[in-house]
């Protein structure tokens, strides 16, 4: 009776869960605002979550919505993108250095302005890479709810925001979401072929624990057996509308338990923090978009500093070029990984020595009658 009554509240909390979502999803898609399927789902999640509704979408279903998109995602591969991927190295090694600038002022910022300890500055400094900055901030003993708050936040204002920064300064692409589909008989092998075959490379992806690896994974299958011909067809418009609202409805969830005095505490605070990254990824991105005659929308959604699900999804939603922002975001994750960790040994190293400095004169001031060495030849 108990896991009979648990199940029924599951699946009211996820019919709720994914009604709120498709509500503010169909308010804003169908209004026609840019990725409004996607960020209606998160804004209306989100303030549910605020308002502490258990908002919850089941891991099973999420997993199956990224390998959806990146099934979708992939399909969006074209020759022309093919053929621009010989400057994605030059970019890559741009974002890179837009990286260490951007976290460097951010952490500047969050210490010089907001009084908040360098290890805490920086694990809320570094884009993308939530989880594993929360492992290191429970290790070190930083502030775990203030990163938290401001990773999430950062998420949420990206998500929602950027398609209405793009659509304002008229930079979105212009290619069509998704292939017309003709529902024959060949066409629905092929189909079928085409999911087998990405959640095959999802499972694979996952297995290997790459960053964002089921969408990752089908976007890379899809984008393969797309970009070379061999497979036309894609996920009919609603399968796609559908996962729009999932991975709306997962991103805006994660404010359920959010402490709505820290929120609010902290809301200037993050805010800070998201304008001064987001304006020096902006100058990077321009920069490398005019260098290497890249798409300006692409390069920024591919600077900007978000998840990689979310930000590779509204790339999608807003017909910009998935695979070369979501190489990027995956570029991002691993410079964080592998960085981070070195530069938290230094600042820690360097703490304790400034420690061990600022002892040494008590140590001394506490035995003035010591006795000087004698002078030689005395």
């Amino acid at each position: 009776m108990a896991s009979s009554a648990s199940l029924r509240q599951s699946l009211f909390r996820l019919t709720e869960t994914l009604a709120i979502g498709a509500v503010g999803g169909a308010t804003l898609g169908l209004a026609r605002f840019p990725a409004g399927w996607l960020s209606g789902a998160i804004i209306a999640v989100a303030i549910a979550a605020l308002a502490r509704r258990p908002v919850r979408v089941p891991n099973l279903l999420g997993q199956a919505a990224n390998i959806a998109l990146g099934i979708s995602l992939g399909a969006s591969v074209t020759p022309d993108s093919v053929a621009r991927m010989a400057s994605w190295p030059a970019s890559l090694a741009i974002l890179a250095l837009a990286m260490a600038c951007g976290s460097a002022l951010v952490v500047f910022y969050l210490h010089k302005v907001h009084d908040w300890d360098v290890l805490s500055a920086l694990f809320a400094s570094s884009p993308g890479g939530l989880s594993q900055a929360l492992a290191l901030a429970a290790e070190t003993g930083a502030d775990l709810r203030a990163v938290a708050m401001v990773q999430s936040m950062r998420v949420l204002v990206l998500s929602a925001g950027l398609p209405l920064c793009f659509a304002a300064f008229g930079i979105t692409g212009s290619r069509p979401i998704l292939n017309p589909a003709v529902a024959t008989a060949a066409s629905m092998e092929e189909l079928a072929g085409l999911v087998v075959a990405a959640a095959l490379g999802a499972m694979l992806a996952y297995r290997l624990r790459l960053p964002g690896g089921l969408l990752v994974g089908a976007m890379a299958v899809s984008g393969v057996l797309h970009g070379t011909g061999l497979v036309k067809v894609n996920l009919p418009l609603p399968t796609a509308i559908v996962a729009f609202v999932v991975m709306g409805s997962i991103i805006g969830a994660r404010f359920v338990g959010t402490d709505i005095w820290l929120l609010r505490r902290l809301t200037v605070v993050g805010l800070g923090a998201l304008a001064v990254g987001t304006a020096v990824a902006s100058v990077f991105a321009v920069a490398a978009a005019l260098l290497l005659s890249l798409p300006v929308g692409d390069v920024v959604m591919a600077f900007a500093p978000g998840a990689l699900e979310a930000m590779t999804t509204l790339a999608f939603a807003l017909n910009l070029d998935p695979a070369y922002v979501g190489t990027h975001h995956i570029a991002r994750l691993i410079f964080v990984s592998l960085v981070v960790p070195f530069v938290v040994h230094a600042i820690r190293r360097r703490t304790k020595r400034k420690a061990a400095a600022a002892s040494e004169p008590d140590a001394g001031a506490a035995r003035p009658e010591a006795t000087p060495p004698p002078k030689r030849g005395a």
